[in-house]
């Protein structure tokens, strides 16, 4: 499966730099992975972009009114994606203020990473290590455990 993670913004923190340039790396022998930066226009002219930019997509769709999964169930859902013919899914992280109603309505699913708020780069850090971790359990290597 081919990831494309569209992000509005781009990391300026130096760790947050690094984690995303670290998962992409290792990401690399499992799937395809590319980080698409989106400059801050506002939450309308944000959504129109990354929308267009998902074209094709399974689009998930980070935001605090997702719906939160664990682990396991985003790799079940990940094997169900495969099965079904799935080549790529798109994973939209949006910026300050968020993605708009028509934005949200336009997922296929709708995700929460966490019920805290979490500032973007840190989002994308995270999310690309939650997909590592799913390529790792459907390959029955240790790094998850």
């Amino acid at each position: 499966m081919k990831w494309k993670l569209i992000v509005v913004g781009k990391p300026a923190l130096a760790f947050a730099k690094s984690g995303v340039e670290e998962y992409i790396k290792r990401l690399r022998r499992y799937a395809a992975v590319e980080v698409q930066q989106l400059r801050e226009n506002g939450p309308e002219e944000n959504g129109k972009r990354a929308l267009a930019a998902s074209e094709g997509c399974i689009r998930i769709i980070l935001d605090e009114r997702g719906r939160g999964l664990t682990t396991a169930t985003f790799v079940e859902q990940v094997q169900t994606w495969q099965m079904n013919g799935v080549k790529r899914a798109a994973l939209i992280i949006g910026g300050a203020d968020g993605h708009t109603d028509e934005t949200r309505a336009a997922a296929d699913v709708l995700l929460k990473l966490s019920d805290l708020t979490l500032q973007h780069e840190m989002a994308l850090v995270i999310l690309l290590e939650q997909i590592y971790r799913i390529h790792t359990i459907i390959k029955g290597e240790p790094y998850h455990r």
